[in-house]
């Protein structure tokens, strides 16, 4: 039986995300796993078309985003770790998510990657495109979480 040791949780902080967060916790405490959840910051671009930001100011921007977002999975991590008897520590990376996702994995030696579909791809199609791209790019076990 497959029993994961490492899990990673990508997180948006949206509703589909939390309810992956949620299977991951399951799965954690039947297994005594160790989850990692991260958050990716879009890189913001400095420049679109024929306008373009000081350097400051999306400095500014990224900080906010990255203090943001700390805030959020410290209270995520301490609502859960309060609650649940498992280790769960948070990161936090910029850039494109699908490929730190998958970064990420190789790097920790991840298990299994718990991740939400959200189905914005399109009608035609239920996957998200950053778990789309996830599913198709890990070299492990991945669980969409609908």
């Amino acid at each position: 039986m497959f029993a994961p040791k490492s899990i990673l949780v990508p997180t948006d902080f949206s509703g589909y995300s939390d309810k992956a967060l949620k299977e991951a916790v399951d799965i954690a405490v039947q297994n005594k796993s160790k989850i990692y959840l991260l958050h990716v910051i879009d890189e913001i671009a400095q420049c679109s078309v024929d306008y373009c930001l000081d350097t400051a100011v999306v400095a500014q921007l990224e900080e906010q985003s990255r203090k943001f977002a700390e805030e959020k999975l410290q209270k995520e991590v301490a609502a859960i770790g309060a609650s649940k008897d498992i280790e769960i520590v948070f990161d936090i990376k910029k850039g494109d998510a699908a490929e730190v996702i998958v970064a990420e994995q190789k790097d920790k030696g991840i298990d299994l990657i718990v991740i939400a579909s959200h189905g914005k791809k399109g009608i035609l199609t239920r996957l998200g495109s950053v778990s789309e791209r996830v599913l198709r790019e890990a070299k492990g076990p991945v669980m969409l979480v609908k």
